[in-house]
């Protein structure tokens, strides 16, 4: 497979963690630091270790594993931590991890003495189809997801597909609604290659495919102000249940159960408000109940629901914002959906 070149850094497939030590040593960085959580420090971190060994400048940053490390409180943390192993504005931090990671790190770096060089190395297919790619770095404030951060362009992201080996069957399953995402919004031919495949573990092909469908529209609009926000599509409703699933669920929705969640209802939505043919709303209803979990919404939830949708930072003038399909790879953004048509499409998922 071939390189992506983005927005001025590369995004590597082929023999990406020996490219990685390639990458620091020609940088010429005059310490690097390597941030990553339990779960990491314990799967990938080896790997990544034995190919920098030889590079004695660099120490580890570990965090918890899980959405809750992504605060100020961690970011705080992290910040610390290069002061205290004698960070300056030549050294690079490398961001081994998934989605959390690269948000953290991504955002710890971009403020860190003004912005520091980081790198990533996006280790579930989450962050390697999603959160690696486009320059978002994010932390999360009073549970309201990436509500501060910066657009700040990474130097290179290292994609490593035997990472994936390592993961439960539920993270693939969370990485894969962002694929779907991208089908559905862009490109139906591989909306329907998708749906044919294996999708245990989806195939190199189709993991290179979602990144360059993300690339282009993030190359196309970098801050959001207009095709971008097609990659909002099902994030609206699902970071709302995704939110609430969080605080409630002793065991939370991943970010990809949510999203497809938030699919299903903005389909809906679709159908009522920008011409979704019934027949595709079908289609896209059955293929992501198939594969994900029912999870149990509940009407005295609404309000709640609606009250983290009114923060959502897509928002403008005090209206709920929404990405919606036209058609199976084709979308309309700028939505503006009342309280009741939120609350309908809810129902929609509800009475399946």
């Amino acid at each position: 497979m071939n390189t992506i070149q983005s927005d001025n850094y590369p995004v590597i497939f082929e023999n990406s963690i020996d490219e990685l030590a390639k990458f620091i040593e020609q940088g010429k960085y005059s310490r690097f630091f390597i941030l990553t959580d339990d779960n990491t420090a314990e799967h990938c971190l080896p790997l990544v270790k034995s190919k920098v060994e030889h590079l004695d400048n660099f120490d580890i940053i570990e965090v918890n594993a899980g959405e809750e490390s992504k605060d100020i409180d961690f970011c705080i943390g992290v910040w610390r931590m290069l002061i205290d192993f004698g960070a300056d504005r030549k050294s690079l931090l490398v961001n081994l991890g998934g989605g959390v990671i690269t948000d953290l790190g991504g955002f710890a770096a971009s403020t860190f003495k003004r912005g520091i060089d980081f790198v990533h190395v996006p280790t579930t297919l989450l962050s390697q189809v999603d959160a690696s790619v486009g320059g978002k770095t994010g932390i999360d404030i009073n549970s309201i997801k990436n509500i501060i951060g910066t657009f700040t362009q990474p130097k290179a992201v290292f994609i490593d597909l035997g990472f994936l080996q390592t993961l439960p069957p539920r993270q693939i399953l969370s990485g894969l609604a962002e694929m779907l995402k991208h089908g559905l919004i862009q490109d139906a031919a591989y909306w329907n290659q998708l749906k044919a495949s294996d999708l245990s573990v989806p195939s190199a092909q189709l993991v290179h495919r979602s990144v360059e469908i993300k690339n282009k529209i993030t190359i196309e609009d970098p801050h959001e102000k207009g095709i971008r926000k097609a990659l909002n599509f099902g994030h609206t409703i699902g970071h709302a249940v995704e939110t609430n699933s969080l605080i409630n669920d002793k065991d939370p929705l991943t970010h990809g159960e949510a999203i497809a969640i938030g699919m299903i209802c903005e389909s809906y939505l679709a159908h009522k408000k920008t011409g979704l043919p019934a027949q595709e709303l079908q289609e896209i209803t059955d293929t992501l109940n198939k594969l994900y979990p029912r999870y149990t919404i509940k009407q005295s939830d609404f309000d709640t629901l609606l009250e983290i949708m009114k923060k959502d930072k897509k928002n403008q003038n005090g209206n709920i914002n929404c990405t919606l399909l036209t058609n199976i790879g084709q979308c309309n953004i700028d939505n503006n959906c009342t309280e009741a048509e939120l609350c309908e499409s809810l129902l929609y998922y509800i009475n399946l």
